[in-house]
């Protein structure tokens, strides 16, 4: 048999992606680009975003993200906005919740941006309190008799 003699190998392949706690300079939107949350991951390095502008936009995962730096629903995003295409858009930067806190301490994303949640209901009026029409007592009552 042949022995390996280059540097590769399971081992080695597993310890290189090791820089997730390492601290990063913090990116801000320039002209053309806009802070998004991810509403829905469609597959083959596209999700669907909501911008912090209004406009929902469906956005590619660039080469260069696609797969080192996973990016989950609920997750903020840097969108370079298109020029000719107002409703695509293509991720150039992922946040982590830390980023996305300082973003919004420093302004630039809206108070009513949820942060490390999956549930992305952007300000709307969430209805706990459900009210039903019957009473419980008849709805037993029909199962027992067969009415």
């Amino acid at each position: 048999m042949v022995k390996n003699k280059g540097k590769g190998g399971k081992s080695r392949r597993r310890g290189k992606n090791d820089t997730e706690n390492d601290k990063r300079e913090l990116v801000f939107k320039e002209e053309g680009q806009e802070y998004a949350q991810v509403t829905k991951m469609l597959g083959n390095g596209r999700v669907e975003a909501q911008c912090f502008d209004g406009v929902k936009r469906l956005a590619t995962i660039r080469g260069k993200l696609r797969k080192k730096v996973w990016i989950n629903q609920g997750d903020i995003v840097l969108l370079s906005l298109r020029e000719f295409q107002d409703e695509k858009a293509d991720v150039i930067q992922r946040y982590n919740p830390d980023e996305a806190r300082q973003l919004k301490s420093y302004g630039e994303l809206p108070d009513t941006a949820k942060i490390n949640e999956a549930d992305t209901n952007f300000g709307g009026e969430e209805d706990d309190d459900v009210e039903f029409d019957f009473d419980i007592d008849d709805v037993s009552y029909l199962f027992l008799f067969k009415i």
